[in-house]
């Protein structure tokens, strides 16, 4: 926990909503370079805010040697903390991928190993070394967002029931975070990853998951102690603030739909329609006008109500997203997780077949059967009448080579300490 979440507003909104909340955001990402969805997993590029700090992080020292660095190694954390830190601290928005790649890494990893590091549990934290050393101590980030998704297993595991959590003023949610910037080994480009700690869950929430995001308080002094950059060590000041949270949230079951990574739809985030979907979407709205502060933000609530009524109550999918999603037992999350994107076929080579459901659309819009237009049971009769025989849409007769599993992608293990 936490493996999906909500961020379905402009960035240029969570820029006017954290100023309000005495948060002062000196840049920020155009609103088209961060995605906006109700429905956020991990390899999305999602809105980190941060300390504006070297891509080495707070003190102002390079990361040195990958091994000092990726071992713990104390001495080259004590040195960058005797560096002089900048007397005034500035503060960004910044587009970041979901699932944190340490800066050691040489190779792009595997979808596995992103998936490893969407989360970071605090008790991991308090451990001294490890992978999380150096960004924990230099690279701290609040984590963006309107609310997060968690299922609820029922009857035994075999039902899952999606729950939208989210804080009762209706304000944005700051998850505590880590983040890094990596250069692969013959490239020139910088990538930015993100990773969201975790904790035991409070009282409120332990029905549904005993871990929960770590949130700080909007403006708080706990969020600006967690960003200070003048913080380059760690210390029990900062493992203090990694608990659960202490004001009552909101949670209640929503849509289905939401399982699903790519479907998107305001409706994820209100609760099920007990009768009436409408009414229920109509009281949601309002209640958020009464919440609303800025003029602007009341302006971009009417404008999305006002589509909602005009266009119908209706769930998009983005087609560039994994049409289906993977069961799994992890420890901190019963999100469906999204299926990794398949590998592009060579050309002239056989394309490996990928399974898919019968609610995956996207896919099985793209299998076309030449007797799609013919009535069921005619294709025997068509195939007599004109002495051609029916050509299958998935073969074409030939026989080639079986495709042999990793033919098409080289998996990368333990790429931490590569």
């Amino acid at each position: 926990m936490c493996g999906r979440y909500a961020l379905g507003i402009r960035a240029a909104l969570v820029r006017q909503q954290l100023q309000e909340h005495d948060m002062p955001v000196e840049d920020a990402p155009e609103d088209d370079q961060v995605r906006q969805t109700y429905n956020f997993a991990p390899g999305n590029h999602g809105l980190v805010y941060r300390a504006d700090v070297p891509d080495s992080g707070a003190g102002g020292r390079s990361h040195g040697s990958r091994e000092a660095v990726g071992e713990g190694n104390q001495n080259e954390v004590d040195e960058s903390n005797e560096l002089e830190a900048p007397k005034e601290t500035r503060y960004k928005l910044q587009a970041m991928k979901w699932g944190l790649v340490p800066f050691w890494t040489k190779r792009n990893p595997d979808y596995g190993s992103v998936m490893r590091t969407i989360n970071a549990r605090d008790d991991s934290l308090a451990q001294s070394g490890g992978m999380w050393n150096t960004m924990k101590q230099k690279k701290r980030c609040i984590v963006v967002a309107q609310g997060f998704y968690e299922w609820l297993k029922k009857n035994g595991g075999k039902e899952k029931i999606p729950h939208f959590t989210k804080r009762k003023d209706g304000q944005l949610m700051c998850f505590a975070g880590l983040w890094d910037c990596v250069q692969y080994e013959g490239s020139e480009e910088k990538h930015y990853t993100y990773t969201i700690i975790t904790t035991d869950s409070n009282k409120q929430l332990s029905f549904l998951h005993d871990r929960m995001p770590v949130i700080l308080e909007n403006g708080s002094d706990a969020l600006r102690t967690w960003l200070d950059p003048k913080r380059s060590q760690w210390s029990k000041e900062l493992q203090s603030l990694l608990k659960p949270f202490g004001d009552e949230l909101e949670c209640y079951p929503v849509s289905k739909e939401v399982g699903k990574v790519g479907n998107n739809s305001p409706t994820f985030i209100v609760p099920v329609a007990s009768t009436e979907n409408k009414n229920n979407i109509a009281n949601f709205f309002g209640n958020a006008k009464k919440e609303a502060i800025g003029t602007e933000e009341k302006k971009e609530i009417q404008e999305e109500e006002a589509e909602i009524w005009k266009k119908g109550v209706k769930i998009e999918h983005d087609e560039q997203e994994p049409g289906s999603t993977v069961e799994h037992s992890g420890t901190e999350d019963n999100a469906p997780l999204p299926l990794p994107a398949p590998p592009s076929a060579a050309a002239g080579s056989k394309r490996a077949h990928e399974p898919y459901g019968d609610d995956d659309v996207s896919r099985a819009k793209a299998v076309k059967l030449d007797n799609a237009d013919a009535p069921a049971g005619s294709a025997g009769s068509a195939e007599k009448k004109s002495g051609r025989r029916s050509r299958s849409g998935t073969s074409n007769g030939t026989k080639g080579s079986p495709v042999k599993p990793g033919d098409q992608s080289q998996k990368i293990t333990n790429f931490f300490n590569k």
